[in-house]
């Protein structure tokens, strides 16, 4: 019944767009800069105009050939950020880079890199940047964003978009940032989504779809349905019993 009672309309997004009109308009929602957490694993590179002076200062891989000194000679294990917000760094020791954007924790490395290096330069990427769709979606699952920057309509893009019972009108997305924890409801029909400060996600957000309250009565007649058939089945085993 439900099937045949969605319109093409309640299935597409940003319904209150006028499809008549070209519309152009200011991009209000931009990326945030993500703010680097404990459990975050992430590549450091240090180069030099020197690069023998810039070896000691990066963590060269296994896979990396013995006694390189190139400029590209990095961590490609990465470097996990421990429940302080700080990392063990080669020569450096330990450092804090927690609680801070990437811009930042490079400016802060950049400075201490000057006591030894003539112009040293900091490259910073996670190697675990991710976020996780779940719900009444096709492909739940999580995904890896090595370009570290993904919108909520491409997150739901990577899990095969929401199924026909997802709740567009209140899609859910969990953040924690700095010890606090956020949740925040999105209308996939109205277009100010768009400009929504949630609307680009953050490392290790939650995008939950809920579904469609046909869809939560379908289970719980299912739930019941099972729970009757093993109430009768268990009834006439023990009617079987005690005639055998």
């Amino acid at each position: 019944m439900f099937l045949f009672s969605c319109s093409n309309r309640s299935l597409s997004y940003f319904n209150d767009y006028n499809q008549e009109q070209v519309l152009k308009e200011s991009i209000l929602s931009k990326a945030k800069n993500p703010i680097i957490q404990p459990g975050d694993l992430l590549e450091i590179i240090v180069t030099d105009l020197n690069p023998v002076a810039a070896a000691p200062f990066n963590r060269i891989s296994s896979k990396s050939s013995e006694g390189t000194t190139s400029e590209s000679a990095g961590s490609s294990e990465g470097y996990l950020v421990d429940d302080n917000g700080i990392i063990d760094f080669p020569v450096l020791g330990r450092v804090k880079v927690g609680g801070v954007s990437k811009y930042d924790a490079k400016i802060n490395l950049t400075n201490l890199l000057t006591n030894y290096l003539g112009k040293p330069n900091v490259s910073i990427r996670y190697l675990n940047y991710r976020i996780t769709v779940v719900g009444e979606v096709k492909n739940p699952n999580t995904f890896l964003v090595p370009s570290e920057r993904i919108s909520l309509i491409e997150a739901l893009g990577m899990a095969g978009d929401l199924t026909i019972y997802g709740k567009r009108e209140n899609v859910m997305i969990i953040n924690e940032t700095n010890s606090e924890r956020t949740i925040v409801h999105l209308d996939l029909n109205k277009k100010e989504t768009l400009n929504s400060p949630y609307f680009y996600l953050q490392p290790n957000d939650v995008v939950y779809v809920e579904p469609v309250k046909t869809r939560k009565d379908q289970a719980g007649l299912a739930r019941s349905n099972v729970a009757l058939l093993l109430s009768v089945v268990t009834a006439a085993s023990l009617v079987y019993l005690n005639f055998k």
